[in-house]
C-alpha cells in the first residue's frame, strides 16, 4: 500500500464527510487559481500544511517530503518565464550578450516565475490535502453523486486500482535484477532498467487479463458498487469551510500584491 493510501485511512479526519473534503479542496482549488494576489497563494498552502499536519495527522517530515516532488518540477518550469531573450533594451537585473540579443533576468519576468510557482504549489497543496485524507474510495463515491459517466468513474477506480500492480510487479523485478548484479555498474543498470520497462509492461497486461477474467466471472456489468460508511454532514464544518474560503477569497480580490 502507498505511504499516501494508508494515510488516507488512517488520519485524524478519516471520518468526516468526503464531501465537505472534496469540496472544501476543489473550493479552494477555484479560489488560488482564480486569483492573482500572492499572498492567496502563500496562505493556500499554509492552511492546507497546517491542516493536514497538524489536524489530520500527517508526519511533518512525510508532508515536506511530498512537496518537494511537485516544487522541483515547479523549479525547472519556472526558468522559461524568469528568463527572457530579446534583442531591445531591457532593464536585466542579470543579462549575457549573445550576438544581438540579450539572454537574461528581468524583474517583471521574476515576479511572474514566483507567482506561478507559488499559485501552482498552492493547487497542488490542496490536493495532497485531499489525497491525505479521504481514501479513493470515498472520493469516487462522491464523484458518482455529481452524476458524472460512470465509464469516466470505472476508469479512474481501475487506474487507481493498477497504480499497486505496477508498483509491485515494478518492485519484484528489481529485487530479482539487483540480487543478479543489473545494477552494479552504470551500464547494467541502463540495460536492466530497459529491461524493467520491457517486462513491466507485459507482466502488468497479464495482470490486467487476469483481473478482467475475475470481474467476468462475477457478473462484472460495467460498474463497480462498494459499500459506503453513513455519515451526516456537518454543519460547524460546512460554515468553517465557508469562511476560510470567504477570507481567501476577500484576501485575493484585494488590491495590490
Amino acid at each position: 500500500m502507498l505511504s499516501i493510501d494508508r494515510y488516507a485511512y488512517s488520519n485524524k479526519l478519516r471520518h468526516v464527510h468526503p464531501a465537505e473534503k472534496c469540496g472544501f479542496a476543489l473550493i479552494t482549488v477555484a479560489v488560488c487559481l482564480a486569483s492573482s494576489n500572492r499572498l492567496t497563494f502563500i496562505l493556500v498552502i499554509l492552511l492546507m500544511a497546517g491542516l493536514a499536519v497538524f489536524r489530520a495527522g500527517i508526519p511533518l517530515p512525510f508532508y515536506l517530503k511530498l512537496m518537494c516532488v511537485p516544487m522541483s518540477f515547479l523549479a525547472v518550469g519556472v526558468l522559461t518565464v524568469a528568463i527572457s531573450i530579446t534583442g531591445e533594451n531591457h532593464p536585466f537585473l542579470w543579462g549575457l550578450k549573445i550576438g544581438g540579443y540579450t539572454l537574461g533576468v528581468t524583474g517583471p519576468g521574476l515576479q511572474a516565475a514566483a507567482d506561478l510557482f507559488l499559485k501552482s504549489l498552492g493547487a497542488v497543496s490542496c490536493l495532497y490535502f485531499l489525497s491525505l485524507t479521504t481514501p479513493v474510495v470515498e472520493i469516487l463515491a462522491v464523484i458518482k453523486k455529481l452524476r458524472l459517466p460512470p465509464l469516466f468513474i470505472e476508469l479512474m477506480s481501475l487506474v487507481y486500482r493498477f497504480i499497486f500492480v505496477l508498483l509491485e510487479t515494478a518492485q519484484k523485478i528489481q529485487v530479482a535484477q539487483s540480487s543478479r548484479w543489473g545494477y552494479a555498474s552504470l551500464k547494467t543498470s541502463f540495460h536492466s532498467l530497459g529491461q524493467l520497462g520491457a517486462n513491466l509492461f507485459v507482466k502488468s497486461y497479464h495482470h490486467s487479463q487476469m483481473i478482467h477474467a475475475a470481474l467476468s466471472a462475477r457478473c462484472y456489468s460495467g460498474d463497480l458498487n462498494v459499500l459506503e460508511e453513513p455519515r451526516p454532514l456537518s454543519k460547524r464544518n460546512l460554515g468553517m469551510i465557508a469562511a476560510a474560503d470567504l477570507v481567501l477569497l476577500a484576501v485575493g480580490i484585494w488590491p495590490g500584491k
